[in-house]
Formats: structure tokens, C-alpha cells, sequence
């Protein structure tokens, strides 16, 4: 004889069901958490070495505004080479998440992309290859604008990608000034007085 069906065993069924799928949900998320998190890590340790050379610190933070970055002093020896500085600005599909390599003289040695997956595949990706992306080596903000050529800068964008190039441009800028607090905030604790070594501000 069929059991009949009711509201209390359709009700179990749906259940059971939902139980199995969180178990075995839980035991994936389990099983990969540690290979996603040793990734992440390999995936920053890499883009802070492409940006400048030495050992860097433990991550430090840093505030700007309403926000906080994240950065790392980079070391040569006992003598500060500069910092790695996480930056990020909004592009055309999300944001588009960078790591800016800053000498000691306000100087950019050199920028890696950690995310810019949302950007358009063929145009606002090209934010990872050269020429663009090779114009930050030796950049200096104290002679040149951090802007798109379209918006008065000395930055080449990305053809077709404008909104990328721009997006890209804005995250560098952030790093510079957020480069700026931190050399003014060790300048305070060192002499009491704010003497970042770059004084030039975005135009």
C-alpha cells in the first residue's frame, strides 16, 4: 500500500534534503579553504615582489579620509626602500584592485594587478599588459599628472578602454597620497612635524 502524502513527510523529505546539500557544502567549503587562502597569499606575496624589491613587513594600515589601506614597508637591509601599497578604484565592470610599488622619493617603481576580472575581456583587461601597464615604471607624480592623456594627464589609456584607464589612473593616485600619510605620519613620530618628502597633490 502507497504511503500517503502528506504535508509532514513532504515537509521531512525537504528537509533531509536540505541537510544533506549544507553537509556537503560545509565538507567542500572545508576541503578548499586552505588551497583559496595559501593562494591568496602566494597571489599578493607575488604582486608585492613585481612592485618593489626588499622584505616587506607585516601587513600595516594606514587611513585616508574614510578609509582604510593596507601596505607593506619594504626593506633593504636596515634601510626602508619604500612601501607596497593596496589600492583600488571602480572600472567599467567592478573594481579594479592594484598594487603600487612606491620608492622612498615618491617615485613609482612599478604596478601589479591583483583583480580586474570584471573588466572587458580583450579591452579593459589589457589594464594587465604592456605598453599600458609598463608607462608606471618610473613614474614620477612630481613632474607628471596622474591622468589620462583625454583628461589633461600623462597617462596613454588603454584604446577602447577609457573607463578602465581611468579607473586604473585613480587607484595609482590614491596610492600616492596614501604614500603621503604614511611618510607624514613617520615624520610626526620621528620629529613632530609632518614633512612627507613628496609634496606634489594631484591636479
Amino acid at each position: 500500500m502507497a504511503t500517503k502524502s502528506t504535508f509532514g513527510n513532504m515537509f521531512a523529505c525537504l528537509f533531509a534534503v536540505c541537510l544533506i546539500c549544507s553537509a556537503i557544502l560545509a565538507g567542500v567549503y572545508a576541503l578548499t579553504k586552505e588551497p583559496i587562502e595559501k593562494a591568496a597569499q602566494q597571489a599578493l606575496a607575488g604582486s608585492i615582489s613585481k612592485v618593489l624589491e626588499g622584505t616587506p613587513s607585516e601587513v600595516q594600515t594606514v587611513a585616508l579620509g574614510d578609509k582604510t589601506y593596507e601596505y607593506y614597508t619594504i626593506s633593504n637591509g636596515n634601510e626602508t626602500a619604500g612601501y607596497a601599497i593596496k589600492s583600488s578604484a571602480i572600472g567599467f565592470g567592478g573594481a579594479v584592485k592594484i598594487m603600487v610599488g612606491i620608492r622612498r622619493d615618491g617615485v613609482i617603481n612599478n604596478v601589479s594587478v591583483i583583480d580586474a576580472n570584471n573588466e572587458t575581456p580583450g579591452l579593459g583587461l589589457k589594464c594587465q599588459d604592456e605598453p599600458f601597464i609598463g608607462q608606471w615604471k618610473g613614474f614620477d607624480p612630481s613632474s607628471k599628472v596622474i591622468k589620462v592623456g583625454k583628461d589633461g594627464g600623462d597617462v596613454d589609456a588603454i584604446t577602447a578602454a577609457t573607463i578602465t584607464s581611468r579607473a586604473f589612473s585613480n587607484a595609482v593616485a590614491i596610492a600616492v597620497e596614501v604614500f603621503k600619510t604614511i611618510r607624514g605620519e613617520e615624520a610626526d613620530a620621528n620629529t613632530g612635524a609632518s614633512t612627507p618628502s613628496n609634496e606634489n597633490k594631484e591636479e
